[in-house]
């Protein structure tokens, strides 16, 4: 038998803790463990794309562009690899070609080497300028094809895809199994296929989540597979990929010999077990509705996700209804693979089917989008009754959707040249306007590293019992002095006005603007020092703010209907920055327009009157966090 050595992509840096800690790894806990990363051997590191770009901005306050160069200039001799995805690049939406191209080049100019570019609906005409702009910059284009099954996904199907990538001038083909779907009998099937009819490096990504990915890899590599994905043992397992020491042991004195020391993937280990530990997160394991993927074919990181997005919306004891309610959603809208942005028009339509107790009551815009055409076209046929209640009059379109998009990054270079200092603020303006604009300004007041520091203080009081109990007084359910007090100091110096903390069954909101003594929260955490004031009770407690809104409504005028929020997140007047509002106070509205904009679960939610009448008052201010059932409007019914 002819020795072919098989080479490994490690994902831990972007994939492994996408999967298992919802992205939250900083670029300060990499950089220590980069170099010997870098003499491993690896084929690749996978560091950068998915959703480290958004959760960068949006939750750690880092540049997702200086992680990158910070990386590149430890990482000397391993290829650093990004994930794209395609036409809407780390984002979750469309951009325009000019953006897309723009963004290629600068992610190549800082440090990539290897771009995997896919589309949710393997729409390879959604991959063609990113291929195209991939090779213009000098990188490697390695075009993907998402796996899914369904009755439209047959092997056929999946050959002529990656037939048409390489005639695009893909470099090389990745297999995309994002719900650790591929069995191990069909992995040989696909990769034998792809060996003998595209002459391409073939590479295998499988997640772990349903316990066949290494059984896959193990079928694959005999199928003649180059390249296989896998994370370190403490990022691996569960939702993410195999381990790459189990891969390297199997594969050890065998014609596929990795040549990957043991012993060095295991000092790599210990760093990450040890981080692991710090950061509070669980191992990576397989649980009976992690194995129902088989059934709701929901993938690794959307499964964290979900559940990340239900215990923000208080309602993490209905997963299963959402998983049970994910795979008639996805039939409805013709069965698309379930990946990044997909996963999340499917599995955030399926949230508020089960939330609202009515099917495709409230419809995210970018549902909307999906139905009419505007994502690419569907894998198979949208339900009609489906169609209509989305769409409404408005016609589907034929033409790859970015056709209908205007170049717009000189408008924005305009709009943010303020607080932009390079082209990257501007591209990551152009991905995500209100987070990147946020992102800036505290980086102009200086507040960066103030406002991580209160992220990461806030994470770790929701850590669990361990750091609960280790932060506790003897009294009890007490908050930490020491931890308060460093609170305090974060919030006088910026300008964050509140921060709110849940741990072990205790809320704890520190505000500005009441004097007394920080000493006192040892004892009952009343109002504290000359910056806060906090307030503890326990966290199931209603809003008071939402009774008495509705009991001065309706003291005040009994035609006067309010408008409340009907999930967590974040309350947007306005689509765009500089758009003009929805609506505005004595405004007259109809049923069905819409009124405001709910930013969560990754996507934008138009909420829209449910009845016509006159605006009164808006309760909300833009950008403010909201909560469930809190007041937004008041509206005078006509």
């Amino acid at each position: 038998m002819q020795h072919r050595r098989v080479k490994i992509t490690d994902t831990t840096l972007r994939d492994g803790h996408q999967s298992l800690w919802a992205t939250r790894m900083r670029t300060e806990d990499m950089l220590p463990i980069a170099e010997k990363l870098d003499k491993i051997g690896y084929h690749s590191l996978e560091v950068w794309g998915g959703a480290t770009f958004d959760v960068c901005l949006r939750y750690l306050y880092e540049d997702p562009w200086e992680r990158l160069r910070s990386i590149k200039s430890v990482v000397k001799n391993t290829p650093l690899q990004m994930l794209l995805r395609g036409q809407s690049l780390v984002g979750y939406t469309h951009y325009p070609d000019d953006i897309v191209e723009a963004f290629v080049h600068k992610a190549v100019e800082n440090g990539i080497d290897i771009i995997r570019i896919f589309d949710a609906l393997n729409d390879v005409r959604n991959m063609e300028v990113a291929i195209k702009a991939t090779k213009a910059a000098g990188g490697h284009a390695q075009a993907t094809v998402c796996y899914t099954v369904s009755p439209v996904h047959t092997i056929e199907n999946y050959l002529q895809t990656a037939e048409q990538l390489a005639e695009m001038g893909a470099d090389s083909i990745c297999i995309k199994d994002m719900a650790g779907l591929l069995a191990p009998y069909r992995a040989y099937e696909l990769v034998k296929l792809y060996k003998e009819k595209i002459g391409l490096p073939v590479q295998l990504h499988c997640h772990y989540i349903g316990g066949m990915a290494v059984g896959a890899y193990l079928k694959a590599i005999e199928a003649g597979v180059d390249i296989i994905d896998t994370a370190s043992v403490p990022l691996a397992f569960g939702a993410s990929q195999p381990p790459v020491e189990t891969v390297v042991r199997a594969l050890k004195s065998t014609p596929y010999d990795t040549g990957l020391s043991l012993r060095a993937l295991f000092e790599v280990a210990d760093y990450f077990e040890k981080l692991r530990k710090e950061y509070g997160k669980e191992r990576g394991v397989t649980r009976i509705n992690d194995m129902k993927v088989f059934d709701h074919q929901v993938p690794g990181g959307m499964i964290t996700n979900l559940v990340s997005q239900l215990e923000e919306q208080k309602a993490l004891h209905r997963l299963n209804e959402v998983l049970e309610e994910i795979p008639v959603v996805r039939e409805e809208l013709g069965y698309p693979p379930l990946v990044t942005p997909t996963s999340q028009i499917v599995g955030t339509q399926a949230v508020l089917n089960v939330l609202t107790g009515e099917r495709y009551k409230l419809i995210p815009g970018e549902v909307r989008a999906y139905v009419q055409g505007l994502y690419g076209e569907p894998p198979g046929t949208i339900d009609p009754a489906v169609s209509r209640r989305v769409l409404g009059d408005k016609e589907m379109i034929s033409c790859r959707p970015a056709d209908l998009l205007e170049p717009k990054l000189d408008k924005l270079r305009e709009e943010i040249k303020d607080l932009a200092k390079s082209e990257e603020d501007v591209i990551s303006y152009a991905l995500f306007p209100q987070i990147a604009r946020r992102f800036m300004q505290a980086r102009e007041r200086g507040e960066l590293a103030a406002k991580a520091e209160a992220e990461k203080m806030k994470k770790a009081a929701q850590k669990g019992k361990e750091t609960s109990k280790q932060s506790a007084t003897k009294e009890g359910n007490k908050v930490n002095i020491k931890e308060l007090q460093e609170l305090i100091k974060i919030i006088n110096n910026t300008d964050i006005s509140e921060i709110s903390l849940e741990s072990d069954g205790v809320k704890v909101a520190i505000k500005k603007g009441t004097k007394q003594r920080a000493e006192d929260a040892a004892v009952s955490a009343p109002e504290v020092t000359d910056a806060a004031a906090i307030e503890e009770k326990p966290a199931a407690e209603p809003q008071k703010e939402v009774q008495e809104a509705e009991k001065k409504a309706e003291i005040q005028d009994k035609d006067l209907e309010t408008v409340t929020a009907p999930m967590v997140g974040t309350f947007y007047r306005a689509p765009a920055p500089d758009a003009d509002p929805f609506v505005e106070i004595g405004q007259s509205v109809e049923a069905g327009q819409t009124l405001c904009i709910i930013e969560a679960m990754k996507l934008m939610n138009e909420i829209e009157a449910e009845f016509p009448g006159e605006i009164v008052d808006i309760l909300v201010e833009n950008g403010q966090p909201v909560e469930y059932g809190q007041p937004l409007f008041m509206i005078r019914k006509s």
